[in-house]
């Protein structure tokens, strides 16, 4: 290296000293190119033999574009396609260091200041395209200035096609095609997948979509930054500078995503490929849906199947039971009916042979109380001891001796049952005196039997309302039972513990006095569990048992079905009532009627003194 003049100074000794030095810059690129050239310089003048030699080594033609060349502005760099100055257009981001390097080599051959001067151009020297030349080479011989070129090259195409319609989704590939192979060189990853063909498979569109989705790329915006950092006057404006292109920059990035990130989308939502991977899918989807629904229909049917089979299992058996039920049922009434009918066959006989000897009785008086007894023992009486009884009465001379002798031998064993009952009441003091202090009369009995069945379990105060029905209509008003009375009473007549002789006695002999003044008399006919009442004229064979709930049903309906302004109504009510006489229809309305009316009354009551 020679030294330079400039460099050599004087030192205070008046020594020289010769320092070597190496050009930096675009000035170390032309010390390079001729240190490795033919051709040589001397005052910025080209030998011909250099240029002969020059061209002989450079066999590729490059573009010339003298017209653009002239239109530019050597201030506004920025604003000139380099690849086009150097003449690369065809080529461009495709273009080697090596082709770079000979392309400028023939433009400045070509159209270097010197070289137009020595043929006669006028040169000017401050406004002279060979600058840009100069420029374009610099930007594209730097790898950083050059790829912040490439990445605003103004020749690339930014487009993104819009989404297909179904009619054109053939045309994909020739459409998106293309789009995805420009876009590829921005990629920071290698190598880029393609896009593939209509036969590509699932995993090679997934990952090809995978890749776009998260597309890395290289593109950055520092040559369009609108101000240089190296004009800053001092670091803080160079910072502030700094600042600014940064953020414009990350917003061109943005933008540059969205745009990829759209094209991605839009590829994605019209590919024919990505619509047959759905449909076959969706086809899969739904036909393991299918064979899930098919298998739990499958299954209901099998347990419905079996289900039904054990309900008419159980319906067979059910129906087996019912039928050697109701067989049995058949067996037990026919015998039931036959026992009956049997019953009933001895006690007429016996009726029949107490009135063939005038109910071995010497006068009135003894006749109806041997009828009450005779009666008793049909009641009460077995059928073998009623067989038993018939038969020991067939002798005529000695009949009416075993019948007195059979109601003494019953009474007796009444008289006993009734003491063995009466006993637990004795082992209370309070109770017998209070029972003897207010006892209860054979009326004041009846009526409180009428309104426990009267009034049942579940009636709102019930032994007021009970209560309040045997004061309304007792024969000593003044007497009156309280609730609690009734109730006490109640449950000693359900359990037993009552003198139960007493009260037949004094019933006994109130019919009997009814009986001589010609009306009807009434007997009460005991058993362990219950209070029967029976008229005369039902014990000599008239039909004056209880109504049935069978006939309570048909009595109902045959007055609603003829009402009061029918004619005859009474005798046609008892028409449709099997049994039953027109004299029975009307006294069982009356009894009803009076039952409703007191049990009103009796609730309204009580209602009040509540």
């Amino acid at each position: 290296m020679v030294s330079s003049p400039e460099e050599t100074r004087v030192l205070p000794a008046g020594f020289l000293i010769e320092r070597d030095i190496e050009p930096v810059g675009r000035w170390f690129l032309n010390q390079w190119d001729r240190l490795n050239s033919t051709r040589t310089i001397s005052a910025g003048i080209l030998s011909e033999s250099s240029d002969e030699e020059v061209e002989e080594e450079d066999n590729e033609v490059f573009e010339d574009d003298l017209v653009y060349l002239r239109s530019l502005d050597p201030k506004e760099v920025k604003e000139q396609d380099h690849y086009r100055v150097l003449g690369l257009t065809n080529i461009r981001i495709a273009a080697t260091d090596d082709q770079i390097k000979r392309a400028h080599r023939q433009k400045v051959l070509k159209h270097h200041p010197d070289k137009r001067k020595h043929a006669g151009e006028e040169i000017k020297a401050d406004d002279d395209y060979f600058t840009c030349i100069t420029k374009a080479f610099e930007t594209l011989g730097n790898p950083v200035t050059r790829r912040a070129f490439d990445s605003v090259d103004p020749l690339f195409d930014d487009d993104v096609p819009d989404v297909l319609k179904k009619e054109k989704a053939g045309d994909f590939l020739k459409v998106f095609g293309p789009v995805f192979t420009r876009n590829s060189r921005w990629s920071n990853r290698t190598p880029v997948p393609k896009l593939g063909d209509e036969n590509s498979t699932r995993a090679e569109v997934e990952e090809f979509y995978g890749f776009w989705y998260d597309f890395d790329s290289w593109r950055e915006y520092s040559y369009l930054d609108e101000e240089d950092k190296e004009k800053a006057s001092d670091k803080w404006e160079r910072r502030e500078i700094e600042k600014i292109n940064r953020a414009q920059r990350l917003e061109k990035k943005k933008e540059e995503s969205k745009r990829i990130r759209k094209l991605v989308d839009n590829a994605y939502n019209c590919d024919p490929r990505i619509i047959k991977f759905r449909k076959a899918e969706f086809d899969e989807k739904a036909a393991k849906k299918k064979a899930k629904a098919d298998a739990v229909k499958a299954r209901k049917e099998e347990e419905e199947r079996l289900k039904k089979e054990a309900e008419e299992k159980e319906k067979r058996e059910k129906e087996e039971a019912e039928k050697i039920k109701k067989a049995e049922a058949e067996v037990e009434k026919k015998e039931r009916e036959a026992h009956k009918k049997l019953l009933k066959v001895e006690r007429k006989k016996l009726r029949t042979i107490a009135k063939e000897h005038d109910m071995f009785a010497e006068n009135e008086n003894m006749k109806v109380v041997n009828l009450l007894e005779m009666e008793k023992i049909c009641d009460v009486y077995s059928l073998e001891k009623l067989r038993d009884l018939n038969d020991r009465l067939q002798d005529n001379q000695t009949a009416k001796q075993v019948f007195l002798q059979e109601l003494r031998r019953l009474n007796n064993k009444l008289d006993d049952e009734r003491s063995a009952t009466s006993e637990p009441t004795k082992a209370s003091p309070a109770a017998e005196k209070q029972t003897n202090a207010r006892a209860w009369s054979s009326d004041e009995l009846q009526l409180l039997i009428k309104a426990v069945n009267l009034f049942p379990a579940g009636t709102q105060q019930r032994w007021e309302v009970v209560a309040e029905f045997v004061n309304q209509h007792t024969k000593t008003p003044e007497i009156k039972r309280s609730a609690k009375e009734t109730m006490s009473q109640a449950k000693e007549m359900a359990s037993g513990n009552f003198a139960m002789s007493t009260l037949k006695d004094e019933v006994n002999k109130m019919a009997y006095e009814n009986l001589q003044k010609g009306q009807k008399r009434e007997v009460i006919v005991e058993s362990p569990a219950s209070l029967r009442t029976e008229t005369l004229e039902e014990s000599c064979g008239i039909n004056n048992s209880p109504w049935s709930p069978d006939e309570q049903k048909l009595l109902e309906q045959s007055l609603k079905t003829f009402p009061s302004t029918t004619p005859e109504r009474w005798d046609r009510i008892s028409e449709s009532i099997p049994g039953r006489s027109k004299k029975e229809c009307m006294k069982r309305y009356k009894e009803l009627a009076e039952l409703v009316k007191a049990k009103k009354a009796a609730q309204q009551a009580a209602a009040k003194k509540t």
